[in-house]
């Protein structure tokens, strides 16, 4: 062979070389593509979900952990949360761009795995549920999304709490009216908007600022606060209901007793129902206390699912239920209600699992 064939294989061989890294980079990133899709065909669904410690990520790692024996790896986009939610199913969003949750360190609100398709299916607390399907609430300037669809209602207990530092005095909230108290008010937790709740007793922001006092949900105000108002369930480091596990523990808290007609009135409203605060639930609760309750955290997805996926994930939150108990939250499964979330529709074909269970008729 002559010198300038070799010099000739020689370039050949060398620029094999030096393309040689690019080439395996552009090979994995197709591999990667091809191995990532998802969706329901792929068998690799995206649930739409929040942080590991929120309600709604929690439930998203139960129905991750209940599919997987049924061969479906449920991918969880993590903050797919808030109102949007029930916006981001009903549309088949893709998952919104990654935003820094500064109530939760990143290992327990992480980033979304790359490649995540549109989202299929996800958990909401029933109350946004039926808002969104209904147009209400804080989709009341939105046309009703009429295409969500329950798959099943899981037991999730939340009350409304009030409670007024014991060095305060306060025991009634019409006190701080009556007697003109500058008042620092702590609105914390789910429902945390304590607008009605002051408004029954004759007040608002205006009023409480007015006096000298103030609203808010500040580092501070969890410090410097007189009455805290607001929504929370068991005791939990749910970041909605953490706060008043940290203020019970830290203060010494009387839990107060909202009237019977106000109660009547913030049931009808919220679509809740009258309850009871358990004694010890908190910290200072000694006795049982009449509230308005809620429960039920939805897993949905759209009218378009295909039924057998929806008869699969009402049969896997079924014969899964032991996945409920080691959470962090108080979720529960029952026969009675699984299949309800009040007018929004059943899937059809997680109707047709619960008509064989003959859990409805």
């Amino acid at each position: 062979m002559s010198g300038g064939t070799w010099i000739r294989r020689g370039e050949i061989v060398s620029r094999f070389r030096d393309s040689f890294p690019s080439l395996i980079v552009a090979l994995l990133a197709a591999a990667t593509c091809a191995g990532g899709q998802t969706g329901i065909p792929a068998k690799r669904p995206v649930f739409g979900g929040a942080c590991r410690l929120c309600p709604w990520g929690a439930m998203a790692e139960v129905v991750q952990g209940a599919m997987k024996p049924y061969g479906y790896e449920v991918q969880i986009c993590y903050n797919c949360n808030a109102a949007d939610a029930p916006r981001i199913v009903s549309e088949a969003r893709m998952p919104p761009p990654y935003k820094p949750d500064p109530a939760v360190p990143e290992i327990l609100a992480p980033r979304n795995a790359p490649g995540l398709g549109a989202v299929d299916f996800g958990a909401v607390a029933i109350q946004f549920l039926r808002n969104a399907y209904r147009g209400t609430g804080p989709y009341a300037r939105e046309k009703p999304r009429t295409n969500l669809r329950l798959i099943a209602n899981i037991q999730d207990p939340s009350y409304v709490l009030v409670a007024a530092k014991a060095a305060t005095g306060i025991t009634d909230l019409s006190q701080i009216r009556q007697k003109r108290w500058p008042v620092r008010i702590l609105s914390a937790g789910i429902g945390s908007d304590s607008t009605r709740v002051l408004a029954h007793f004759g007040l608002s922001r205006q009023d409480i600022e007015a006096a000298g006092g103030r609203i808010g949900n500040t580092p501070e105000d969890r410090e410097n606060f007189d009455v805290a108002i607001g929504g929370g369930g068991p005791m939990t480091t749910a970041p909605e209901w953490r706060i008043w596990t940290e203020i019970s523990q830290k203060f010494d808290l009387n839990f107060l007793e909202l009237p019977d007609d106000l109660l009547a009135e913030l049931a009808r409203e919220g679509g809740q129902d009258i309850g009871e605060i358990p004694a010890g639930l908190y910290r200072g609760i000694e006795r049982p206390i009449p509230t308005v309750v809620r429960t039920g955290m939805a897993v949905y997805g759209r009218d378009d699912m295909p039924p057998s996926f929806a008869y699969a994930v009402a049969k896997a939150m079924d014969e899964q239920q032991q996945l409920l108990q080691w959470r962090h939250l108080n979720f529960s499964y029952n026969v009675h209600t699984v299949w309800n979330a009040y007018e929004v529709p059943l899937h059809p074909g997680a109707a047709r699992y619960y008509k064989e269970k003959r859990y409805m008729k």
